[in-house]
């Protein structure tokens, strides 16, 4: 078996590679009005449901403008991956699928959101979404996972040296949102946080991160070491974990399916949502 791939991260590595949270998940459909930014589309709505954190996913949407940016090399040795110079494409563009998690920065409602799309004249592409500077220009429709308990903020990541979103709050209640940390194999800290919690049984709700690069069950693989990620599936079943993901590598081209087991270490940080089935 290939050793597991990581990274040196440039600040010092917390003790604490997962931090998880229990509470209760209420979903939400909502629509996606035009004419608003894609922040604003999203944000308002959960904030109107007395949302603090949520993990959305949204298909099919019509983007123009539509600005975005894809990993990249570090920019200089205070990062160990970037991100490519924003891109905005001429033309309307087509989500796909786009997850996003909903918090806060400096008090005010944020989303990190990674999609998978069609954009006239390149095809299929996917990245990370600047979703202020991005317009929805037909209504569209989404649907959310959200805690009232919990809260996810923006703050300085000493070990990344990015501001990412850190969850806290209570822990109590079915449900689980976690920030899993540089290196931390994915499927393997899934596994962890139920065992951990006494879950059997859960399902992965919208969700978002990064790897360094990727490996399938398929056999196929993406060597670069950075990659945006969002998950199309996931589930716990009987303690065991698995994993359906669309994986944007840094020339913008989308792969996909289900990882192999302890092959597949997070990159800068990673957004995961998981609701507890019945019982």
């Amino acid at each position: 078996m290939e050793t597991i791939r990581s990274l040196r991260q440039p600040g010092p590595a917390h003790p604490n590679r997962i931090d998880c949270f229990r509470g209760d998940l209420t979903a939400l459909r909502f629509g996606l009005t035009a004419g608003q930014t894609l922040t604003q589309a999203i944000t308002t709505p959960l904030v109107e449901a007395g949302f603090q954190c949520a993990t959305v996913t949204f298909t099919g949407t019509a983007l123009n403008p539509f600005r975005y940016v894809m990993p990249g090399p570090a920019d200089n040795p205070s990062h160990v991956a970037y991100f490519t110079a924003p891109r905005a494409p001429s033309g309307t563009t087509i989500i796909e699928q786009g997850n996003a998690t909903f918090g806060w920065a400096d008090g005010k409602p944020f989303i990190h959101c990674h999609a998978a799309w069609l954009e006239p004249g390149a095809g299929r592409r996917g990245g990370h979404i600047l979703p202020s500077e991005t317009i929805i220009t037909e209504s569209g429709e989404a649907v959310a996972w959200g805690f009232r308990s919990i809260r996810i903020e923006a703050t300085p990541d000493p070990e990344t040296n990015f501001t990412l979103f850190q969850p806290s709050g209570t822990s109590s209640g079915s449900d689980l949102v976690a920030r899993i940390k540089p290196n931390e194999d994915i499927l393997t800290a899934m596994e962890t946080i139920a065992r951990t919690h006494g879950i059997e049984n859960a399902t992965v709700r919208g969700s978002l991160g990064s790897l360094i690069g990727a490996r399938f069950t398929n056999g196929t693989h993406v060597d670069d070491h950075a990659t945006e990620v969002l998950v199309r599936q996931g589930h716990i079943r009987a303690g065991k974990a698995a994993l359906d993901l669309l994986v944007v590598d840094m020339q913008g081209q989308v792969h996909e399916g289900w990882l192999q087991h302890g092959q597949n270490p997070v990159c800068i940080t990673f957004d995961l949502f998981m609701q507890s089935d019945p019982a």
